[in-house]
């Protein structure tokens, strides 16, 4: 096929087929062998090996129009292929046109939300924001403003069981492909964190691991840190201990007051944030054990 031709389906709809999977010979083969079989037009193909762990990532997208079937068909046929691949063999297919939703979490900090809320009424990315959850009232009518349903579900602190269990009767209602928390400043419960695993993304303040928990800038401050960053993870009941999805840094030097770091800290955590849950969302995000294999 021509370049013309390819750029001119660039926003075409995609079937999104991931696996993971011990890496053997002829796993390619078989692919390859599956997606010459259902007429399958490439547009996307990744690899990655992993020795330590001898495993192997792929991420492959095809041309919807290309293959004369339904997303249901076609995950239904790549199953037989997967099992070809052993029983642990971790795989999905999607389809890009599917409606995606997305669920914010938030406290009383608001540029995470104002980014990801610009972002989607703009159309620059990959999902419908849905609603947003506040601890607090401060982000109530920002949030309205973009035409988005906030949900007050206040934490007193001999009550904190009963509004987490309503959060997450709020969250689960919207079917949500993701929950963010956009500087969300509660701990999740190790069972919200089970019920959301692989959906519920995070952003730190910091370049984790180093300076876990509260006030990480006036940690890092402390310590006369020449690097200061963000970080974008997978909620799992070790505090800010999940998967890594991104992560990015700035230089700082010794004249920066604590202040000016949370500024530029800021800045770094709305970018990290956007490009960890659009990479979720576009599929392009591997989870094994406790790393993540990211195709950009």
């Amino acid at each position: 096929m021509s370049n013309s031709q390819i750029s001119s389906r660039g926003d075409e709809r995609r079937f999104v087929l991931t696996l993971g999977c011990p890496d053997r010979t002829g796993i390619v083969a078989g692919l390859a062998g599956f997606l010459t079989g259902v007429g399958g037009w490439i547009t996307e193909a990744a690899y990655h090996s992993d020795p330590s762990t001898g495993w192997f990532f792929t991420r492959q997208a095809v041309l919807a129009s290309s293959v004369e079937m339904d997303v249901e068909e076609f995950r239904s046929r790549f199953a037989e292929v997967a099992a070809m691949f052993g029983p642990d063999a971790e795989w999905s297919v999607t389809d890009s046109g599917a409606e995606k939703s997305v669920v914010l979490l938030v406290s009383k900090d608001s540029h995470c939300l104002t980014d990801i809320l610009s972002r989607a009424e703009r159309g620059d990315f990959p999902a419908q924001v849905s609603a947003v959850v506040g601890n607090h009232r401060d982000l109530e009518e920002l949030t309205t403003r973009f035409g988005v349903p906030f949900h007050h579900v206040p934490f007193p602190k001999d009550g904190k069981a009963e509004a987490f269990a309503e959060m997450q009767r709020i969250v689960e209602g919207y079917e949500p492909n993701a929950i963010v928390l956009a500087r969300f400043m509660q701990i999740l419960p190790a069972e919200l964190c089970e019920a959301w695993a692989g959906r519920a993304i995070n952003i730190h303040h910091s370049f984790l691991p180093s300076f876990v928990g509260a006030r990480p800038y006036h940690q890092a401050f402390d310590r006369g840190v020449k690097l200061i960053g963000a970080t974008c993870h997978y909620v799992t009941a070790d505090l800010d201990a999940g998967p890594i999805i991104e992560q990015d840094v700035s230089r700082i030097d010794h004249g920066y007051s604590a202040a000016d770091m949370v500024r530029q800290g800021r800045d770094i955590e709305t970018l990290v944030l956007a490009r960890g849950v659009r990479w979720h969302l576009e599929h392009r995000v591997l989870v094994h054990d406790r790393k993540t294999v990211v195709f950009q």
